[in-house]
């Protein structure tokens, strides 16, 4: 909570507005970290990742300065609908505790969404037989704590979730 003279604000988001390159570093760390309990609470292991992160805006002025920063960082797409930038120079986090080192080569900055309040998500893969088995799994009705088939038609994804976590998490395979 924010304390303006007599009146106390409540702040809903944990780190928007990023106004900083290392305030966004410091964001892709907590997406790295909290993604990894997800997948830990789900499969009592960590997945691998797949290399890519994104950071999820909730201002408009958020979302300007990090396209123009993306733009920095990323190199340049003839793809208007591009989701994802090739990063110039990968974004390394280093192993802590059990939690393992990764390295993330791309970037996605998503348009402020009213509906959604998570600073952002990350992607990890299984290889086909295992994620077609989980998926069946799923479909099927067995229970995978924080675990559901991804809603969208378009996309192929379990997604991992817990309403105690900001952050959300997808499998899926390596394509």
């Amino acid at each position: 909570m924010l304390n303006q003279g007599k009146k106390t604000v409540m702040k809903l988001y944990k780190f928007s507005p990023i106004k900083s390159k290392e305030k966004l570093l410091e964001v892709i760390k907590h997406i790295h970290f909290e993604a990894h309990k997800l997948s830990k609470q789900t499969f009592g292991k960590y997945l691998d990742n797949s290399g890519n992160v994104g950071v999820f805006c909730h201002y408009d002025e958020e979302f300007a300065f990090l396209k123009d920063l993306r733009e920095k960082l990323c190199y340049p797409s003839n793809n208007p609908d591009q989701k994802y930038f090739l990063l110039r120079n990968p974004i390394m986090i280093s192993q802590k505790n059990d939690v393992p080192e990764a390295t993330y080569t791309h970037l996605y900055i998503r348009r402020p969404d009213p509906y959604r309040c998570h600073v952002g998500d990350m992607d990890f893969y299984l290889e086909l037989d295992q994620y077609e088995k989980l998926k069946k799994d799923l479909q099927e009705g067995k229970e995978l704590k924080g675990a559901r088939i991804f809603g969208r038609l378009d996309l192929d994804m379990i997604e991992l979730y817990n309403p105690d976590i900001d952050v959300l998490a997808y499998v899926s395979t390596k394509k």
